[in-house]
């Protein structure tokens, strides 16, 4: 292999041909946004959007500033400031891969426990959107009642410390209590997870917090700061050996390259209290019907993730694609998307939930994508009782069939059993695994234990009609196998393939 041209400013010029780079002066740019939570989708998606504005000449005002409350957020900036914070893109095409370096990010804020150097530069007052991914359960909601959980350790810290705050949300509070007092104003929340209403649930924790320790403050937020709800969209795998390998055989030595799908979506409430870049110049959508787009994608394609991943999970099927190639897999998910799934979605101005569900299963289903099946199943806690248990509600209320999602919810209680059909082990995938786990071992003989799980279930389990299917489909795994259950349910009689 070639000499490996290292990422940095310096040696752009450098890089392979056939590698777009940023063509304006990165020098020139000022920062307009912190986000927090600097992981791959953040990069190949909102600053993806960004760069492309300054291609173009534009939002040269709006760079990002990266940010991180975990100790672990401590190693990706060391690794992205070592490159000056530019990122390799790989274009994961069937009909092949292509690569872009981009660089609207132009620093990190330091890591520290009392968050002191993110307060501050949340308070600077060129600071005018404050985004966040920080994953669906981490919102500190309360999974009995979805609501603000004020018990929880970090909030009772952050409530009894302001000025120190551990969390990302105590830490925007005390940044703005600065602007107040400054008279500079406040600044936008805008969050980028996968939740339905995200921005107001991100209000609803914001203001929460703010009123445990200073009402006046908290008032101040609700009046003043906006929180506009957002869609987003892109398959984006976590980086591991493989990823790096690919950029490496590009040519380029990148520490922290992202991969991700042809694909991408983002619909934003237009609510925007110090102003925004104008992201739909570079393809995002402007619209007061964000939560339809949410909706859409949060049960077709969030939930149709956690339709495929458990039984590729058990079944030992490493990858999102290749459980798509399973034909008792595929034909599951066809099933439940179209049957169970699909007729509780509202269809948007340019997609039915139809359209959009055959738009999902070719993306799911794109080779050149290898999202890896454990990422996807991973805290299926937050994932089950955010993208399926809603649609099982709805179906309840709607007196529309629900044996698919029963299946679904069987099919999870099975892998956190913890083991696979082949014999082999699955490694801890939730932040309540241990809790899981001891439901799982206990619904293998009394499948009424998992539907108790209030936190995730509420009263679901009883329903007697649900409780019913999910009795049902979980006593036949155990005793017959997924594949049989798969194929019951599709009506299927393919034989199962080796799965690998």
């Amino acid at each position: 292999m070639d000499e490996l041209t290292p990422l940095s400013d310096a040696t752009l010029s450098d890089l392979p041909t056939g590698v777009k780079v940023p063509t304006y002066d990165r020098a020139a740019l000022t920062p307009g946004i912190v986000h927090i939570g600097l992981g791959n989708f953040h990069r190949a998606h909102q600053a993806w959007y960004l760069h492309r504005l300054m291609q173009d000449g534009c939002a040269r005002d709006w760079a990002i500033l990266g940010a991180g409350v975990r100790p672990s957020d401590a190693a990706q900036r060391e690794r992205l400031l070592a490159q000056d914070c530019l990122t390799t893109l790989i274009e994961l095409d069937p009909s092949g891969t292509s690569a872009e370096v981009t660089g609207s990010m132009i620093g990190f804020v330091p890591v520290e426990e009392d968050n002191a150097a993110l307060i501050a530069q949340m308070a600077d007052p060129a600071i005018r959107i404050v985004s966040l991914t920080v994953t669906e359960g981490g919102y500190y909601l309360d999974p009995a009642t979805g609501g603000f959980d004020a018990a929880h350790p970090d909030i009772r810290h952050d409530a009894e410390h302001p000025d120190t705050p551990r969390t990302a949300f105590g830490a925007m509070i005390a940044a703005l209590r600065l602007r107040r007092g400054r008279g500079t104003g406040p600044f936008t929340g805008l969050s980028c997870d996968n939740l339905q209403g995200n921005g107001a649930i991100l209000k609803q924790v914001v203001t929460s917090l703010a009123r445990l320790s200073d009402p006046n403050l908290a008032a101040w937020i609700e009046e003043t700061c906006t929180f506009p709800n957002s869609m987003v969209d892109c398959i984006v795998p976590a980086t591991g050996p493989d990823e790096i390998a690919l950029v490496r055989a590009l040519g380029i030595d990148d520490a922290a390259p992202v991969t991700h799908e042809n694909f991408r979506q983002w619909v934003i409430e237009d609510d925007f209290c110090a102003g925004r870049p104008d992201w739909d110049r570079a393809g995002a959508t402007f619209s007061d019907r964000v939560h339809d787009y949410e909706a859409m994608k949060i049960r077709i394609l969030n939930g149709g993730h956690q339709v495929i991943a458990n039984a590729g999970e058990i079944l030992s099927i490493g990858t999102i694609s290749g459980c798509m190639e399973h034909p008792l897999i595929a034909a599951f998910f066809a099933r439940v998307q179209a049957e169970e799934i699909a007729p509780h979605v509202k269809p948007v101005a340019d997609m039915t939930p139809e359209a959009y569900v055959d738009l999902v299963s070719r993306r799911f289903a794109n080779p050149a994508v290898v999202d890896t099946t454990r990422r996807v199943a991973f805290d299926g806690s937050s994932r089950h009782s955010g993208f399926i248990v809603p649609t099982i509600r709805d179906a309840l209320a709607a007196g529309t069939p629900t044996e698919g999602l029963a299946l679904v919810e069987a099919l999870w209680a099975r892998m956190c059993d913890g083991t696979r059909e082949d014999g082999s082990a699955i490694a801890p995938n939730d932040p309540h695994w241990e809790s899981l786990t001891a439901a799982a071992k206990a619904a293998r003989s009394d499948p009424d234990v998992w539907l108790a799980q209030r936190q995730i279930y509420g009263d679901l389990g009883d329903d007697a009609g649900f409780a019913s299917a999910f009795d049902r489909w979980l006593r036949r795994i155990w005793m017959h196998g997924t594949a049989s259950a798969l194929a019951d349910y599709a009506g299927a009689h393919a034989s199962q393939p080796t799965a690998g």
